[in-house]
């Protein structure tokens, strides 16, 4: 029987290239079965370690702060984010992943531009007026310690993707949009009203053991 090897003018592909899509396959093969081996610990036997090597923290600048912290609201969302490709199969690209965001959001009173008009005293200083700006709300910080992703689905484009990243843009989307889930959740939790409440409550304690007697404080 005649083969293709035997037949006048077959192409032979060089010895060099048929080597090196053998090694090219076996480093394909060692990678996929390192990150999605179902046998536990086989992925660790050619997993490899992990090596820090940065240098020592330096300091860039530092700045004052003129705000009192009066109040920090703990928030927990959990992100369902799906992405799908147009006329691909979800299956070969596509991703869908399941997180737990934690964070926090502090609101403070901002004090650095109060002047002299900011605080009024009468002659007896048995009277004080305060006027502060209204409380704001920080940007949700998230917690690592207490944020975690449930599941991650990702298509096989995807997931040859993230061979090559230890942070895949995924999980970078879902952490943007859990603080900002955590950020609206803020805005409509009274936070800022407990913090001018906390507010009021530390500046009227604190000028009553002066001396004072009456206390104003308002806000705008």
């Amino acid at each position: 029987m005649e083969t293709s090897s035997d037949r006048p003018g077959a192409a032979r592909r060089p010895w060099w290239a048929r080597i090196a899509v053998g090694v090219v396959v076996v480093v394909v093969l060692i990678v996929l079965v390192g990150r999605f081996s179902p046998i536990p610990g086989l992925g660790a036997l050619f997993g490899g370690k992990t090596h820090d090597r940065s240098g020592p923290a330096l300091l860039k600048s530092l700045q004052d702060m003129h705000r009192y912290e009066a109040a920090v609201g703990n928030f927990q969302v959990v992100v369902d984010l799906e992405k799908d490709a147009a006329f691909l199969p979800d299956a070969i690209r596509g991703t869908r992943t399941l997180y737990v965001g934690a964070g926090s959001v502090s609101g403070y009173v901002d004090l650095g531009g109060l002047g002299e008009r900011s605080v009024m005293v009468n002659g007896d200083r048995t009277q004080a007026t305060i006027r502060l700006p209204r409380p704001v709300l920080g940007a949700a910080a998230l917690d690592p310690n207490r944020s975690y992703a449930v599941s991650k689905q990702r298509g096989l484009l995807d997931r040859l993707g993230d061979l090559f990243s230890d942070n895949p843009a995924g999980e970078q989307a879902v952490q943007k949009l859990a603080a900002q889930h955590i950020d609206e959740a803020a805005r409509d939790s009274g936070l800022a009203e407990r913090a001018e409440k906390n507010t009021t409550a530390m500046l009227e304690g604190l000028l009553h053991s002066l001396g004072f007697r009456t206390v104003n404080v308002s806000y705008g």
